[in-house]
């Protein structure tokens, strides 16, 4: 057996053995990776995103013929003014956002579990902890996606095409305008379905990750370091668990962006999109969203888990 916290290899595998006494847990080291990952996410996946919310908020008069369609269309306007459009709120904030997440989550596991050998299979515990971290990010998340989707569905379908809706120059501009009409409580619009939708989700989220994680790692389908099972891991994580709250996203994406007052509340949206085109309505944007999920979430769990390992080594 080597000495604690040098490496042991068993054939081909190379295994790092460490004391638990060794290792330094800070309450502000989910915070710090968590933010550091979520920020590296968001540059992945945002031309992917800003792609679903074109397909989700498309208005019946005037829709795209599939994600190709919306993809040559998003391209006219260029990377900065089309793909990442709108992300420059997210890219700061969702620093925060995947921070109070991964902040919370961590440290209520620690809670919940005080033994760090058997965190990794207490599955209850770790679903719960990612339930509480899913309603603790809420408070940042809400303006945030608000101010995001209502600029990724701005976008217009044709150059010269102005009159579909009010036209926001940026971030600012709209979070002004939302907040001289409706009050600051306006910046929380679709805040009920996006708690519907993450507080079970998240759970899931963390859940898929660990117990994939744990698996590929202890049966050797991973490298001495962990990449791999985090990469694959982490990118199943997100498309899991957005491919099983796409419908409470189309809702939520078609009532924020909508300006003209066409929805009542979030039930009447839902309604109105059935009957105006049916389930398949619910599932727009479902396989760009999925194609988007792995590659952010991949990165986001690759950075968060690699710069947990710096911070508790130090």
């Amino acid at each position: 057996m080597a000495p604690a916290g040098e490496e042991a290899t068993t054939g081909s595998v190379v295994k790092i053995s460490r004391d638990e006494s060794s290792i330094n847990e800070h309450a502000l080291h989910d915070y710090i990776a968590g933010a550091v990952g979520g920020m590296a996410g968001i540059i992945v996946g945002h031309p992917f995103d800003t792609t679903k919310v074109q397909l989700q908020t498309q208005l019946h008069s005037n829709r795209y013929t599939g994600t190709v369609s919306a993809v040559l269309n998003i391209n006219k306007y260029g990377w900065v003014h089309g793909f990442f459009r709108g992300m420059s709120t997210p890219l700061l904030s969702y620093g925060i956002v995947n921070s109070v997440y991964f902040g919370v989550y961590g440290n209520t596991l620690k809670i919940l579990e005080e033994s760090r050998e058997k965190r990794k299979s207490s599955y209850l515990n770790i679903y719960l902890a990612g339930c509480v971290g899913g309603a603790a990010q809420l408070i940042p998340v809400i303006p945030t996606d608000y101010i995001k989707v209502v600029l990724q569905s701005q976008i217009p379908r044709h150059k010269g095409d102005t009159d579909i809706k009010r036209a926001f120059s940026g971030p600012l501009d709209c979070a002004r305008h939302i907040v001289r009409q409706h009050g600051v409580r306006g910046l929380y619009k679709g805040g009920l379905a996006m708690a519907y939708r993450d507080v079970p989700s998240y759970g899931l989220y963390g859940l898929t990750y660990e117990v994939m994680s744990h698996w590929m790692k202890e049966s050797g389908w991973s490298d001495s370091q962990g990449v791999i099972a985090d990469l694959v891991a982490g990118g199943c994580a997100g498309t899991i668990t957005w491919a099983s709250i796409i419908p409470f996203d189309v809702v939520k994406s078609r009532y924020q962006a909508d300006f003209v007052g066409e929805y009542s509340g979030l039930i009447d949206c839902a309604v109105k999109s059935y009957r105006e085109e049916g389930v398949r309505v619910f599932y727009r944007g479902c396989m760009v969203t999925c194609l988007r999920a792995f590659p952010v979430n991949a990165v986001t769990f690759l950075v968060y888990s690699q710069s947990m390992k710096y911070m508790e080594s130090r």
